[in-house]
C-alpha cells in the first residue's frame, strides 16, 4: 500500500515531476513481481512522510515506462535516484537500509 505522499511517476511525465521538482527528488525505479522492491516499499513510505516538503518521493514502475529506466541505464532494481535540479545527484541499488537512505537524502538538502 503506497503512501498519498509518494507520487507514481511515468515515462510522460517524467520530466514536469522528476526534472523540474523545486526540491530534490528519491525516485524508486521497482516492479510488482520484484522481492526486495517489496521488501523496500515500508521504508520509502517512511521517508516520503519524514522529508515531506523537503523532498519530493515517487516510484515508477519499470515495465509499464521503459523509457526511463533504460535512459538512466537502470539494469537491476530496486534502483533508487535521488535527482537534484534535474540531475543525478546519488543513486544505489539494491533493498538498502533506511538510515543509508536518509544520509544520501541529507548530503542533497
Amino acid at each position: 500500500m503506497a503512501s498519498d505522499k509518494v507520487v507514481q511517476v511515468s515515462d510522460s511525465d517524467f520530466a514536469a515531476q522528476v526534472q523540474q521538482s523545486p526540491v530534490p527528488f528519491l525516485l524508486d525505479f521497482w516492479a510488482p513481481w520484484c522481492g526486495p522492491c517489496k521488501a523496500i516499499g515500508p521504508v520509502i513510505d517512511e521517508l516520503a512522510a519524514e522529508y515531506e516538503g523537503k523532498v519530493k518521493v515517487g516510484k515508477m514502475n519499470v515495465d509499464d515506462n521503459p523509457v526511463t529506466p533504460g535512459k538512466y541505464g537502470i539494469r537491476a532494481i530496486p534502483t533508487l535516484i535521488i535527482f537534484k535540479g534535474g540531475e543525478v545527484a546519488d543513486q544505489v541499488t539494491g533493498a538498502v537500509g533506511k538510515q543509508q537512505l536518509k544520509a544520501m537524502l541529507d548530503k542533497v538538502l
